[in-house]
């Protein structure tokens, strides 16, 4: 089973959220699943689901954390590198996005994950930015969709 997750750069009062995407994970998982966890790596919600990907990894032997790079470009990687805590995964991935503008890519490595994905736990507030459109993309695509912020 492949997840992926969507959620909104700042959280604000989010106490119980970490046990809300751990709960949406393992209620929507079976034991014997091999699971692996797209992760987008930016933001707050992004941070709190590689964290908590980490903890149910700890927990289970068959299970991969993966962070989707939106860039390829060195200097975009720095960037990346100097926000995020990169122990939190297993691999790093880049996605078919050679010819994307850069402006568009991380809402196209966005869409690249929820293809391949089965499952989508998102955190979308309200209607507008790149989350909600990432979460109408996963709804256009007929994807399983927990939606957190409900």
């Amino acid at each position: 089973m492949v997840i992926s997750f969507f959620g909104h750069s700042s959280l604000y009062n989010c106490n119980d959220l970490f046990e809300r995407v751990k709960k949406g994970i393992t209620e929507n998982i079976s034991v014997d699943d091999n699971v692996v966890f797209l992760c987008g790596g930016y933001g707050d919600f992004d941070d709190l689901c590689a964290r908590v990907c980490r903890l149910i990894k700890e927990e289970r032997e068959n299970c991969e954390i993966v962070f989707v790079t939106p860039y390829i470009i060195v200097g975009q990687q720095e960037k990346i590198k100097n926000r995020m805590s990169l122990e939190l995964y297993d691999s790093i991935v880049y996605p078919p996005l050679e010819k994307t503008p850069l402006k568009f890519a991380i809402s196209k490595r966005n869409e690249w994950m929820i293809d391949q994905s089965d499952f989508v736990i998102a955190y979308v507030e309200h209607s507008f930015g790149g989350a909600y459109q990432s979460l109408k993309y996963a709804h256009r695509k007929g994807k399983r969709i927990v939606n957190l912020a409900k």
